[in-house]
């Protein structure tokens, strides 16, 4: 990476989050819909290039047995310079840190993001088990 980035691990505000889900490709959440489940992160990291937030990640999660790896995105403009990587070891980090060894951490990998996670150890759970979702 040739332009400094640095992490902070917070939230990111309903709007920045909003913003960087429809940007980067992710599916987009209303404002109501992230203003009430933002509050509920385990944990979240932002990537900023000067005081510009450019990526995020989150863990969501009941605390103890489970936990789902979300939000992974970065602004286009700022892919390709290893910052899903620098998410995912701040998310892996707090995963060896806090989450019990019994804990089912899961995620859903769009598209070729799933060569990132397999970097850090994440697998595909199939055939023993499927991704299941409910579309409404």
């Amino acid at each position: 990476m040739s332009t400094p980035y640095t992490t902070r691990l917070a939230i990111p505000d309903v709007a920045t989050y909003c913003h960087l889900r429809s940007v980067s490709g992710l599916s987009p959440k209303t404002a109501e819909a992230a203003a009430r489940g933002l509050p509920n992160s385990l944990f979240a990291v932002q990537v900023l290039h000067g005081d510009e937030i450019v990526g995020m990640g989150r863990i969501i999660g009941d605390g103890g047995c489970f936990y789902q790896v979300v939000d992974i995105a970065v602004l286009p403009t700022h892919q390709g310079r290893g910052l899903g990587k620098l998410i995912m070891r701040e998310i892996m980090r707090y995963i060896e840190q806090q989450v019990p060894a019994s804990a089912y951490v899961s995620l859903i990998a769009d598209g070729q993001a799933q060569e990132l996670y397999a970097q850090f150890g994440f697998r595909h759970t199939a055939p023993k088990s499927v991704g299941m979702a409910i579309k409404r």
